[in-house]
């Protein structure tokens, strides 16, 4: 089944991007729930779906109890991290093509300057009673403790199938810097980077220099869904 024209993103909504945002992340993420859906012209009543992904300490029911939603018909949290986010699109968009729900939020709000940060190696992560325990129990002692340190492996791996460059993965990083510079809420606002800029940045673990890896901050962004007729 195709989602194409069955669903559509109405709203969207995102906190400022700072070190200390001064309060919790539950509050980050209903700022961001009602940026999104003013930005629909909707309100909390008209939800009744939402979604987020694992690591998030804002669970579907507090948000709702918090925006003073009615009645979730559908709600959904994607395992893992990073490009996560993109099945949380995914799953809106099919809750609403699929009728399952009418209005759906996919939402995320991190205090990760401020609180717990991903970018610091945790020993504790390899000492949870879990699998992922386990998992990180192997990785750890390759030095494979950080966001970083994981993905450098997928990227060298890209690099050896495809023949990629850093400069390659540079240009990704100076568009996404361009785009972030006109966002008044980015931690980056008015600063964009060059090629250059990315290709003199230390390396975090090669082949990733520190201008391929995202800002640790704290703030919250939340997309609002509904079907593509009323939209």
């Amino acid at each position: 089944m195709s989602l194409s024209g069955k669903a559509a993103i109405v709203g969207i909504g995102a906190t400022e991007f700072s070190k200390d945002s001064g309060r919790s992340e539950l509050r980050l993420a209903a700022e961001a729930v009602r940026h999104a859906l003013d930005d629909a012209g909707l309100t909390p009543a008209d939800v009744d779906g939402l979604v987020t992904f694992t690591m998030d300490t804002n669970a579907e029911i507090a948000v709702a109890r918090e925006l003073r939603i009615p009645e979730l018909k559908f709600f959904s949290r994607i395992n893992y991290g990073g490009g996560a986010a993109a099945a949380t699109v995914q799953q809106a968009a099919m809750a609403v093509a699929t009728g399952v729900a009418d209005v759906v939020v996919a939402y995320r709000a991190f205090n990760e300057r401020s609180g717990h940060r991903f970018g610091q190696v945790s020993a504790a992560a390899a000492q949870q009673v879990n699998t992922n325990g386990i998992d990180n129990g192997f990785h750890y002692p390759m030095g494979i403790a950080t966001p970083a340190a994981t993905v450098a492996m997928a990227a060298r791996r890209y690099m050896h199938e495809y023949g990629a460059t850093s400069a390659d993965f540079g240009r990704i990083a100076v568009l996404d810097r361009k785009h972030a510079a006109t966002n008044p809420n980015a931690w980056f606002h008015g600063k964009p980077i060059t090629l250059e800029d990315h290709q003199n940045s230390r390396w975090v673990a090669e082949p990733l220099h520190l201008l391929d890896c995202c800002q640790e901050s704290d703030g919250g962004v939340a997309l609002g869904f509904t079907t593509a007729h009323p939209a």
